[in-house]
C-alpha cells in the first residue's frame, strides 16, 4: 500500500495551478449532491413524520368504541377457546348501532365458540363504518418515525444519485479530454533522437 500522506481537509477548494475548471465545478457538484440529499431527507421525513403522527392522532379522536352483538355462533367451540391460550381468535359476524340508530352489521374478530348476542367491542368510524382500534401515542409516534424515516431516505435518494450519475458523465468527458490531449501530444514526447 502506497503512502497517501496526511489528509487534506477541503482539498478541492484549495489554490492549486494545476486544477482545471472541471475540477472546480465536480467540487461545487459534490457538495451541491450532499447539501440537496441531507436537506431534501430531512425536510421529506421530517413533513411525512408530522403528516402521520397528525392523521393518527385524529383518528384517536374520531374513532370511538361501540358495543356490538353476535348475530350468529361464532366458529370454533368454548373447549378450544381455553385449551388455546395464545388468544387466537376468529371472525364473526356482529351487528351495532351508532348514535343516529341506525344499524350496521360487519364482521369482527371475537373469541372461538362465542354464543349468538354476545357482546363485542367494536371501534367505528363517524360514519359508523367498522375501524381498526386507534394507535396509541406511542404507537403513533413509533409509526411516524419510521414512515418519516423511510420516507426520508427515499427522498434522499434521489439527488444523491443524481449527483453520482453526474460525476460519471463528467469523469467520462474529462477522461475523453486526457485521451484527446495525449492523441495530440504523445507521439511528440515518445520521439528519440539519433
Amino acid at each position: 500500500m502506497a503512502f497517501r500522506g496526511p489528509k487534506v481537509w477541503l482539498w478541492r477548494w484549495r489554490r492549486n495551478p494545476l486544477k482545471r475548471r472541471a475540477d472546480a465545478v465536480e467540487a461545487w457538484v459534490v457538495l451541491g449532491a450532499w447539501a440537496l440529499t441531507v436537506l431534501a431527507g430531512v425536510l421529506a421525513g421530517l413533513g411525512v413524520a408530522r403528516t402521520v403522527e397528525q392523521g393518527l392522532a385524529r383518528e384517536r379522536v374520531e374513532w370511538r368504541p361501540v358495543v356490538a352483538h353476535l348475530t350468529e355462533q361464532a366458529p370454533g367451540t368454548a373447549a378450544s377457546r381455553s385449551r388455546t391460550s395464545s388468544g387466537e381468535q376468529v371472525w364473526a359476524k356482529v351487528r351495532w348501532t351508532v348514535r343516529d340508530g341506525s344499524a350496521h352489521t360487519g364482521q369482527a374478530r371475537v373469541d372461538p365458540g362465542s354464543a349468538y348476542g354476545t357482546p363485542v367491542t367494536v371501534w367505528t368510524d363517524p360514519q359508523g363504518r367498522l375501524v381498526t382500534k386507534p394507535a396509541s401515542v406511542a404507537e403513533a409516534r413509533l409509526r411516524a418515525v419510521m414512515i418519516g424515516g423511510l420516507l426520508g431516505a427515499g427522498a434522499g435518494v434521489v439527488p444523491f444519485v443524481g449527483g453520482r450519475v453526474l460525476r460519471g458523465r463528467m469523469e467520462r468527458r474529462r477522461m475523453d479530454e486526457w485521451d484527446t490531449e495525449w492523441a495530440r501530444f504523445g507521439p511528440l514526447w515518445g520521439r528519440t533522437t539519433g
